[in-house]
């Protein structure tokens, strides 16, 4: 029997931003996540001391995908233009280009930006976007 060696095991994938909610918000509803336990919003008018710091949201079986750092300073990508690289971005893919059309609206109501349009590629139809604290994220046909 072959020993496996030890690896660290990738828990989620940790964004920095101004507004911590309004991020975790985005990405909950575009990705159909859910809050960890306690990381809900608190409701109109009450204090949102969780929202001003970190968040999680996990997929719906539990497992933890994005958090959110509360940052008091971002300085946005300036993507493609290489003066503030972008350092990192999300992949997320799609069965079919009938569906990256749909979710390109859903993102555009969400509040992303389109950066980057090779829709029309035979091979790897793509669309990036950048959510509304400005990092960048992926959509594609695979």
């Amino acid at each position: 029997m072959v020993e496996r060696e030890s690896v660290p095991h990738l828990r989620q994938v940790v964004l920095d931003c101004t507004d911590a909610r309004a991020l975790a918000e985005f990405y909950r509803r575009l990705l159909g996540l859910a809050y960890r336990p306690g990381d809900e919003p608190s409701g109109p008018g009450r204090d949102d001391e969780r929202g001003r710091d970190w968040l999680v949201l996990r997929a719906p079986e539990g497992a933890p995908k994005l958090a959110f750092q509360q940052v008091e300073q971002l300085a946005p990508t300036t993507w493609p233009e290489d003066r503030v690289p972008q350092q990192m971005h999300l992949d997320m893919t799609v069965p079919s280009a009938d569906e990256l059309l749909v979710q390109h609206e859903r993102a555009l109501g969400l509040g992303a930006r389109l950066l980057f349009d090779r829709f029309d590629d035979p091979e790897e139809p793509l669309r990036v976007y950048a959510d509304p604290a400005g990092h960048p994220f992926c959509i594609f046909v695979a």
